[in-house]
């Protein structure tokens, strides 16, 4: 084999290399495996794991980097990215935060939590057939003791079977999903409507007074985690993005 032939060789090796790294790091966080908040292997614990050279680790994560699956900080490594909790159109907030933020006393209560096969509405939402199992949940956030959303939420137990174990009459089934579950794709849906007479009950508004309806979908790795519709009395509650011309 000559130079050249020597040369290509290993461009395709490290390649192939690359790439099984990538996806053998890429499916511990999508897995759940490594939850938010979990330190990646030092490069030289891959190098020594992999018996590859740095150049390959460094390039392996940089890319889950610039995908938005860790963070590296200088000195103490890489990190399993954590949500960012901001109210804004384009971004995942998590209520319970955003209360305490406010400087308010955050309150929940689960008004209702069933496990059933997943119904026509439910495999519409969810994008899922009939024999898979889903949770059902409804909540009701309170901010300083006053109604600040309704929740409904159906999540995939196929997509995240450890949602069946969870206590959600203690912790609000989105705080503990942004903690605990990676994301790689959501969609908000954005509308306005008139209170019915339920609505009105829990949100301690009039009838047909306007609330502000963010119905969100939640993807990972292109399988349907959760959907859910958050309802807050219009005047409580507004959405902020800020952004400039460069970004999508």
């Amino acid at each position: 084999m000559n130079e050249r032939s020597q040369s290509v060789a290993a461009d395709l090796a490290n390649g192939t290399l690359h790439h099984r790294i990538r996806v053998d790091l890429e499916g511990k966080i999508l897995s759940g495996e490594w939850p938010p908040g979990h330190r990646v292997p030092f490069e030289h614990e891959l190098m020594a794991g992999y018996g590859c050279s740095r150049m390959t680790v460094n390039k392996v994560l940089s890319g889950l980097a610039a995908a938005g699956l860790i963070e590296r900080r200088r000195r103490a490594g890489s990190f399993v990215r954590r949500p960012q909790f901001q109210s804004a159109v384009l971004q995942i907030h998590d209520i319970k935060a955003e209360v305490s933020e406010r400087g308010k006393t955050y309150a929940y209560e689960l008004l209702s939590q069933r496990r059933r096969k997943a119904n026509a509405n439910d495999r519409e939402a969810l994008s899922v057939g009939p024999e898979v199992g889903i949770l059902a949940l409804r909540c009701r956030h309170l901010a300083d003791g006053r109604p600040f959303a309704l929740e409904e939420r159906l999540i995939n137990l196929t997509a995240i079977p450890a949602g069946e174990t969870i206590d959600f009459k203690a912790e609000p089934p989105g705080t503990w999903l942004l903690g605990h579950v990676p994301w790689t794709e959501a969609e908000h849906h954005i509308s306005a409507r008139e209170a019915d007479a339920e609505m009105a009950r829990r949100l301690e508004v009039a009838e047909g007074s306007a609330c502000l309806v963010v119905r969100r979908r939640t993807w990972r790795s292109g399988e349907t985690v959760t959907v859910v519709r958050l309802i807050f009395p219009g005047p409580s509650y507004h959405l902020v993005a800020r952004f400039t011309p460069s970004q999508r």
